[in-house]
């Protein structure tokens, strides 16, 4: 009897661990699912000027339009595109009317079109401010002498193109044969309908196996 009432409560807290675990995860989801929505509708938002001194953390996604003309410079970040293949994100230096150097990211080319020229004579150029996080301890660093970048630095491009570390992603075209790669909320991680659906099957295993090893001790106990 007291191997069977250990089983029991045994199994009844951790039955209660998993589906708690499941339950908050559920409200992780709702609280990330809300978060990407305010992110969304923050990123199509009515464009406004470049504000004087961005701030990663209250500006992040900001949709602005500037105008001003493209400096000939440009970074290539090596990137791959689903659907199409390998090529460059074009990084590019931007002089504003008010006489400020930005980054622009202009979008993506193919690999083939490494070397074609840029239009850089006057444009107005909308997008969104961003700040990507892409860099970690795997990294390679810039092969600067053949101009391949493997991630977006905005500090280390700004300091190599001269500007301000601020990078507006462009939403349209800014040339014919670049493609835009507007900033969105697809890249932001949202795990938790996953773990949630792993956290509740684990509490129906947990269910069967309590179930079965009590039904066997009650077996033992009466033979």
């Amino acid at each position: 009897m007291g191997r069977v009432l250990f089983l029991l409560i045994f199994g009844v807290a951790g039955l209660g661990i998993l589906l708690s675990l499941g339950t908050w995860q559920v409200r992780r989801l709702a609280w990330k699912e809300g978060l990407l929505a305010e992110i969304d509708s923050r990123i199509a938002g009515a464009t406004m000027p470049l504000p004087a001194l961005p701030e990663p953390d209250q500006d992040k996604y900001l949709p602005v339009a500037v105008t001003g003309v493209f400096d000939p410079q440009e970074l290539h970040v090596l990137v791959s595109v689903k659907m199409v293949g390998p090529g460059y994100r074009i990084i590019a230096p931007f002089v504003t009317d008010e006489g400020r150097r930005i980054l622009v990211d202009r979008g993506f080319i193919p690999t083939e079109d490494k070397q074609t020229a840029r239009v850089a004579g006057p444009m107005e150029v909308t997008g969104n401010l961003h700040w990507p996080d892409e860099i970690d301890s795997y990294t390679p660093v810039p092969d600067l002498k053949s101009n391949i970048w493997f991630a977006r630095d905005v500090d280390a491009m700004a300091v190599e193109l001269g500007t301000e570390p601020v990078l507006v992603i462009a939403r349209e075209r800014t040339d014919p044969g670049v493609a835009p790669l507007p900033v969105d909320s697809a890249g932001i991680p949202n795990d938790h309908l996953q773990y949630a659906i792993t956290w509740f099957a684990l509490a129906l295993v947990w269910t069967a196996m309590t179930i079965l090893f009590l039904w066997r001790s009650r077996a033992r106990t009466k033979g």
